[in-house]
């Protein structure tokens, strides 16, 4: 008899600092998300700072990745009540892992990646960073792929794919986050054989996951889509991934939950 699929409900959110989501109630959506895998970015935490009530939460164990080179910035962490094969922290490349942008997960039948992305909004500079860290990052899954593994691939992006993927395009184009050179990578990995989830179960649907604390903007829906999961095409071709979704109603953060349904 065929061996039974286990189910895994995937979660990615940027909480926009860790601490500050606990004080709006972070472990209240968190219970209610109800997830098997729960990735986090943006914690704005050092090592010092994580206390027990963020790193134990009943049933999970936690994976983190701090920022080494400023306090207060970057971080990514992952909730698991699976427990992996392996954890890894960055990609083996000194110049991106220092920023904790990476957590890498091997859970035997899919490999799952957690990952903030810079933004490049700053300056030219960060702005080939983030090119620069698109080119490595997928330099890295590229070798897994080719090596024949299933990768999900979830976390903020910082690049609205299409003109649908946010409320203002035409005013955006000149836009870190939007800016042509930014979109070409989404259409190269999407070319490549990479999957956005979302996208592919509702190909027509208007949903943002990313609103500034401006201008009422999230109440007024004048938001941007930059969360993702993408994942490789064959769990798509063999119909492991059943399931895509955003979560508006969960509050707590400028970004709300988005997550996937994966049988494996």
């Amino acid at each position: 008899m065929p061996k039974p699929k286990k189910t895994f409900k995937l979660i990615s959110w940027n909480v926009n600092g860790l601490r500050a989501a606990m004080q709006k109630d972070f472990l209240g959506s968190f219970s209610k998300l109800d997830a098997d895998v729960v990735a986090i970015q943006e914690t704005k935490l050092q090592q010092a700072q994580l206390d027990e009530k963020m790193a134990r939460i009943a049933g999970y164990a936690s994976h983190w990745s701090h920022c080494e080179v400023k306090k207060g910035y970057s971080g990514v962490g992952v909730y698991t009540r699976v427990q992996p094969d392996r954890v890894v922290g960055g990609m083996d490349e000194p110049r991106f892992d220092a920023e904790g942008r990476i957590v890498e997960m091997d859970f035997g039948a899919f490999v799952f990646f957690n990952i903030y992305f810079p933004n490049g909004q700053m300056s030219e500079e960060r702005l080939q960073y983030k090119l620069d860290f698109y080119a490595a990052l997928f330099r890295h899954t590229d070798t897994l792929r080719r090596q024949g593994r299933s990768l999900v691939i979830c976390g903020d992006y910082n690049t609205a794919h299409n003109a649908i993927d946010l409320a203002n395009p035409k005013a955006n184009e000149n836009t870190s986050g939007f800016l042509r050179i930014e979109r070409d990578w989404l259409d190269r990995i999407t070319a490549d054989g990479y999957v956005d989830t979302f996208r592919h179960f509702h190909p027509d649907t208007v949903k943002y996951s990313w609103w500034t604390y401006r201008f009422k903007a999230r109440e007024r829906n004048i938001g941007w889509r930059i969360d993702y999961f993408f994942v490789t095409r064959d769990l798509i071709e063999q119909g492991r991934v059943t399931e895509a979704f955003i979560d508006n109603d969960i509050p707590g953060s400028d970004h709300c939950p988005i997550g996937l349904v994966l049988h494996v």
